[in-house]
């Protein structure tokens, strides 16, 4: 292999890494996102079932425990 095949091979190489690092640090930024969508996503459902059972112990008293008519 000739000095020159070597050079364009080393360089076909860091060509190549040079988009994967660039890819890499895409892939970690979207990441990075979705992990703070996940978290507001999760205080938010946190949130609204304290809200629900709010709302559920509130009619628990007001809503009768029986029957429909039609048993």
């Amino acid at each position: 292999m000739t000095e020159k095949e070597t050079d364009e091979r080393f360089t076909a190489l860091e060509t190549k890494l040079a988009y994967m690092e660039d890819f890499m640090n895409q892939i970690q930024e979207v990441c990075v996102e979705q992990a703070k969508t996940i978290d507001l996503l999760q205080k938010e459902i946190k949130l609204m079932s304290g809200k629900i059972h709010e709302m559920s112990d509130y009619l628990d008293g007001d809503i009768p425990n029986r029957k429909p008519p039609h048993y």
